[in-house]
């Protein structure tokens, strides 16, 4: 259409410059004649029948023209367009197959190298990050229904069996009484856990505020103080004051993990040390513990929710959900974490927090 219509202008511009040329031609006296392809005209009347035909020829020509021009670019358009289009096409057709159980497609490598093809790899890539994202939310919620069934299973046995023994006495309700409120109790915590998860993966903090490390530490000790005393652990704190910005809540529940983890999967007569650092930029708190021997190339995984170090995932110690919790409030807050195993068996985990400015 854009070809069209300057084609158009431009064949006006031609018959109006030819026929105000030819009327520039000279006049002759009056009354002589011409022969102007074999018809003879008077003089007078010569420029406009000159302006006639050139204008004429230039209509003939001007239109075999513009149907060549038209033609040309409608084919040149159509090529082009249908080329650069086709890489879109593919896109498109990709989008449309997609669904939570095809995330596997993909556009590929595509024969230009323009924005479409930087497209394409962004929209890849982004596939490879929704993959991963959907792969993890089935995988946490296999985890999740297994780890709630066994509570629920514990349950389902107990009162069957208590009920279909008709002389059970008093004292075997109560025994199946404190079963059952065990097992709700951790079916109750686990779901707390997932709650809590829910709420820090990948979400930012609505509002902070200076928070001591230390004091966070000393706090959550004192939750674990009679269950460290009971195993005979040998406790080391190196706490001094490390000011952080976060949400306390949050915080406290960092401490609280990494120390509740230090001391359940410890060994006996084990030993565990906090210590804090204060930073320019940067405070840490590290917690490092004996445990049993951890192979390095599975303590990332241990971050991952339902992952235990050293414990069967039947275990009634937790839900393998406290590592996952401390990663999703540290991400949380803009700080990074990192783990390495303790030489001769243990874990010690670091945190990297944002430090308060001044």
């Amino acid at each position: 259409m854009l070809a069209a219509g300057v084609s158009v202008v431009l064949l006006w511009l031609t018959w109006t410059l030819v026929g105000d040329a030819v009327a520039e031609v000279p006049q002759m006296p009056p009354g002589t004649t011409v022969r102007v392809d074999g018809v003879v005209v008077e003089a007078s009347t010569l420029a406009e029948h000159l302006r006639d035909q050139a204008r004429q020829r230039v209509l003939v020509a001007g239109a075999v023209a513009f149907c060549c021009v038209v033609a040309a670019a409608g084919i040149l358009a159509w090529t082009l367009t249908s080329r650069v289009l086709r890489p879109l096409r593919e896109i498109t057709t990709t989008a449309r197959r997609l669904s939570g159980e095809s995330m596997g497609e993909r556009i590929g490598a595509l024969r230009t190298r323009d924005e479409l093809a930087e497209l394409a790899e962004t929209f890849d890539a982004m596939l490879d990050r929704l993959q991963a994202a959907f792969e993890g939310q089935r995988h946490f919620v296999a985890n999740a229904s297994h780890e709630l069934r066994t509570p629920l299973s514990v349950i389902r046995t107990e009162l069957d069996v208590t009920l279909a023994d008709e002389s059970a006495d008093e004292a075997e309700l109560r025994r199946m009484a404190e079963v059952v409120r065990h097992a709700t109790e951790r079916a109750e915590n686990l779901v707390n856990s997932l709650l809590l998860l829910a709420r820090t993966d990948g979400a930012g903090l609505a509002a902070t505020e200076p928070v001591d490390l230390a004091t966070v530490v000393d706090s959550a000790w004192r939750a674990v103080l009679t269950e460290a005393r009971q195993r005979e652990l040998r406790v080391e704190l190196n706490t001094v004051s490390t000011p952080v910005a976060g949400d306390p809540a949050l915080l406290e529940r960092v401490a609280g993990n990494l120390l509740e983890n230090a001391v359940r999967h410890n060994l006996d007569g084990g030993w565990v040390e906090v210590s804090t650092h204060p930073g320019a930029h940067w405070s840490m708190l590290r917690v490092r513990s004996s445990g049993a021997l951890v192979d390095p190339a599975t303590v990332t995984e241990l971050f991952e929710p339902f992952r235990r170090a050293g414990v069967a995932r039947t275990a009634r110690s937790g839900a393998g959900l406290g590592l996952s919790i401390v990663r999703a409030a540290v991400q949380a807050h803009g700080g990074t974490l990192s783990a390495e195993p303790v030489v001769g068996g243990g874990l010690a985990i670091s945190v990297y927090l944002p430090a308060v400015p001044g």
